[in-house]
């Protein structure tokens, strides 16, 4: 009985994983895409257009386009890594929820012969160094623009304000440069930064974390936030307390829920890195390796923008 029921597993994976596989027979490359949380709009935004782009391309590659629920469940992100290595596709694009934890299955995609593309969230240089893997990186500058989106909030305030900064997730490349681009923003302004915390990247942690800076520091004058999810979160305790207007928010990924607030001066700036182009310069890219096996690729810095009412109008 224990062998029998040993042989019905064992078939069972290799049904699965040959049902996983079909979609190779095309003899179009498969591109896969494993993104962060798909409860963000950044990354549905990502993901509507890599479609777009695979339909214009659909002769050129195939596209399986996923993500996690929750930008804090790292282990199922390995895991859909994984399942992707057992797809056998020929190509990955990854924004990883945690800049070292995704390194190794990153690596283990590229021993399968698959080309590795790293967008978004930079994957932690040390780690790929002690590791001997280099993965490039296509993405913009996420310190330059959250230096940007802090300097268009300084415009606003006075030498020696009270500012906060909400950080997003402590492992995260992004988040980690977000900060230091803010804390670059305030040394230059002279304001005071009198706390920086982490939201985890979520609407709900901001609004408590935030809710707490305004009654712990009064008269804090603005409120950086790593992405516009926690900026929504900011925003929403601002108008609990009856502040809104009165403190500043700057936000960053210019989501279309934050366009609103932009114009009715509750969001004061955000950065726009073009989402919907994200996904398409990694998949231009992975194409372009799979054409050119024996070349060294390259980090490429995409487009980041500052928004403001000014700039939708």
């Amino acid at each position: 009985m224990l062998r029998f029921h040993r042989l019905a597993i064992f078939c069972a994976a290799v049904c699965a994983l040959a049902a996983c596989s079909s979609g190779t027979d095309s003899g179009k490359p498969v591109v896969a895409l494993v993104m962060k949380s798909l409860a963000n709009e950044f990354f549905k935004t990502m993901e509507d257009g890599a479609r777009a782009h695979q339909q214009q391309h659909a002769a050129e590659y195939e596209l399986v386009a996923t993500g996690i629920k929750d930008e804090q469940d790292v282990a199922r992100q390995i895991e859909i890594v994984e399942q992707m290595i057992a797809r056998r596709v020929n190509a990955l694009v990854l924004a990883p929820a945690d800049s070292k934890a995704l390194v190794a299955a990153a690596e283990r995609a590229q021993q399968a012969g698959i080309a590795v593309v790293n967008i978004d969230n930079r994957l932690d240089r040390d780690v790929m160094a002690q590791r001997h893997v280099a993965i490039p990186f296509v993405g913009p500058d996420n310190r330059k623009g959250a230096r940007m989106v802090g300097e268009a909030v300084a415009a606003q305030l006075s030498r020696g304000d009270a500012v906060a900064i909400i950080e997003g997730v402590p492992n995260a490349f992004n988040g980690i440069q977000r900060k230091l681009g803010f804390q670059d923003a305030a040394a230059a302004a002279g304001l005071r930064i009198v706390r920086s915390q982490s939201a985890q990247w979520e609407t709900a942690r901001a609004n408590q974390v935030v809710s707490a800076v305004i009654t712990e520091v009064p008269d804090v004058k603005a409120i950086l936030c790593a992405n516009d999810s926690m900026a929504l979160g900011a925003v929403a305790a601002l108008k609990a307390a009856g502040r809104n207007g009165q403190v500043k928010v700057g936000g960053f990924d210019n989501i279309s829920a934050v366009r609103p607030l932009l114009l009715n001066g509750d969001v004061t700036a955000t950065a726009d890195q073009h989402g919907d182009q994200l996904a398409v310069f990694g998949i231009e890219y992975a194409l372009e390796m799979l054409k050119n096996p024996g070349a060294q690729p390259a980090d490429r810095e995409t487009p980041v923008d500052v928004i403001t009412r000014e700039t939708l109008r």
